[in-house]
């Protein structure tokens, strides 16, 4: 006989920091019941031009769209629900977050003209639904931003914790502190197996609390007697707090810089957030106040081009900017990645005199996700039979199975997306099947994959440059002289000769075929492509993508 299967699948967020998707199945093999908990996105690198972000592939899911009960969603993060909108239209479901996320996201849908109103559910905090055989229990936990929760997921074979992003902050300042006390109660239920963030396992000791932080920033702060800017994570509505809350102690008004830092902000205050800060200046206004008593809080702290930091340092934000004597304050983390851009913007900083403060000289950030001590007390309150690390690359997941050991976890398993995990009780988690999976790659306003045709001609654009060669061809069969152009294809005194060259060989090329004869064009185009592509080789080492047209006239 075919049993029910309670079934774990990572499409996302296994082997990568970033585009978590994961899914939930039970049932049996012919008639199983899904869900999915986040849809996030990731960030495309100079490797790939033109694409911006990068999420999961969600054709497995796709296919089983009518078993579909709902996707769950742990916590506002852009690697956690970024491409919600961009998948949800082929699925139509039921979408359930708590206050500050769903706000977030009829935001995201509003932008693309979608009314999301009807298929969005608002649960509350530590709240419960129940989707056909699972029953989720929100679990209030902290962050590095408001209403991270961890799922507790139970079927009739038993029950999982599902962390989400989580640390261990004793004093959140913004939002409630880890409900432990409810941890614990799940973790008197035996817990079959916790899929659990690997972040900062190779980091000993505690995350770290967003007061502590509060503190040194303020006695940064006051130490100042200029501009002073701070550039922190949007999402991070504790340290926007803090910021808020420096700028008062120290007799300074504030302006938020940046269309997601407004953003966040007015989601916070619309969700009852925020309400004893002083009120924000628009920095037009800002301008007119007094060098020493303003404080901006910007965007762009990994050093993307149009973040509110990198204008204002180019000097090309409108109504921002600093000069020699200022202080400017990175509030956030380097992201592995963002090195080359963020070194660069500081030396930019360093040569106008600016004075930076970062992480690498003063305490002024904590990370949002559980060290080691962090991942000891959970596993002390939960008690899980297995510990299955998500949310990592390799070497992070492989790392988090190490320590798991040593805190005597009885069971571990390394997963990667598209593995499909059975979870039964009292048997080890185990892999039994493989979903396929890839990535989609934002190109524009469309998902292309990433194989299509358009990120392959663009990288091919973006390494050989682009040449148009248009013939023109009477009626007669006669050409004209050949339209020659190109772009991005490196000139020097070789340049005229090429043109000369390639004017001849199309002259022969084209004495070889009956102009009058269309038939005859498809050959002559590639006939054309090649020769022409092979002398700007020979002239400068590069194979450009090339067009050829006729015009007939």
């Amino acid at each position: 006989m075919t049993k029910e299967k309670f079934i774990f699948c990572p499409l996302g967020g296994s082997g990568e920091i970033g585009a978590n998707m994961n899914l939930y199945a039970y049932g049996k093999e012919e008639d199983q019941k899904w869900i999915i908990v986040d849809m996030g996105v990731t960030f495309a690198d100079d490797s790939i031009p033109g694409i911006d972000l990068i999420y999961p592939d969600p054709g497995f899911i796709l296919d089983k769209k009518d078993d579909l009960l709902g996707i769950v969603l742990t916590h506002a993060h852009e690697d956690h629900i970024g491409s919600v909108s961009h998948i949800w239209p082929q699925l139509k479901c039921k979408i359930y977050a708590t206050p500050f996320t769903a706000t977030l996201i009829k935001e995201k849908f509003k932008e693309k003209k979608i009314d999301i109103s009807k298929h969005l559910e608002i649960v509350q905090l530590n709240g419960k639904i129940n989707l056909g055989p699972f029953e989720i229990d929100f679990v209030t936990l902290t962050h590095s931003i408001l209403e991270p929760n961890g799922l507790s997921i139970k079927t009739p074979a038993g029950l999982i914790l599902h962390t989400g992003d989580w640390k261990i902050d004793p004093n959140p300042l913004i939002g409630k502190n880890i409900d432990e006390k409810k941890l614990k109660e799940i973790g008197n239920n035996n817990v079959m197996a916790m899929i659990c963030d690997s972040t900062n396992v190779f980091s000993p000791g505690r995350a770290g609390s967003e007061s502590d932080v509060r503190e040194s920033l303020l006695k940064i702060i006051e130490t100042k007697t200029k501009k002073i800017a701070v550039t922190s994570f949007a999402s991070n509505v504790a340290r926007m707090e803090s910021i808020f809350y420096c700028a008062k102690k120290t007799n300074r008004k504030i302006s938020l810089v940046g269309r997601s830092m407004n953003r966040i902000y007015n989601a916070a205050r619309q969700c009852g957030y925020l309400k004893d800060v002083i009120q924000p200046l628009d920095p037009k206004e800002a301008k007119k106040i007094s060098r020493n008593k303003i404080i901006y809080l910007c965007t762009g702290s990994q050093g993307e081009p149009m973040g509110a930091t990198k204008r204002i340092i180019n000097g090309t934000h409108p109504d921002v900017f600093l000069e020699s004597g200022d202080t400017i304050i990175f509030s956030s983390k380097i992201i592995p990645g963002n090195e080359k851009k963020l070194y660069q913007l500081h030396n930019e900083i360093v040569k106008k005199n600016i004075e930076i403060i970062t992480e690498e000289n003063a305490f002024v950030h904590v990370s949002g996700h559980p060290n080691r001590d962090d991942l000891k007390d959970m596993y002390k309150w939960v008690k899980p039979k297995c510990v299955i690390p998500v949310h990592g690359e390799h070497r992070h997941m492989m790392e988090h199975i190490n320590f798991a050991k040593e805190m005597q976890i009885p069971q571990t398993l390394q997963v990667e997306n598209g593995d499909l995990i059975q979870l039964s009780p009292g048997i080890k988690p185990q892999i039994i099947d493989k979903a396929p999976t890839g990535k989609i790659y934002l190109d524009g306003s469309i998902g292309v994959n990433e194989d299509s045709l358009s990120v392959k001609e663009r990288k091919n654009l973006s390494l050989n440059g682009y040449l148009e060669v248009t013939l023109i061809v009477s009626n007669n069969g006669r050409i004209k002289k050949p339209v020659i152009s190109f772009r991005g294809i490196p000139e020097d005194e070789v340049a005229e000769t090429f043109i000369f060259d390639m004017e001849d060989e199309i002259s022969n090329i084209c004495r070889t075929f009956s102009l009058t004869n269309k038939n005859q064009e498809k050959n002559l185009i590639e006939m054309l492509k090649q020769n022409c592509r092979r002398i700007v080789k020979a002239k400068t080492g590069k194979k450009p993508f090339t067009n050829i047209n006729i015009a007939r006239i």
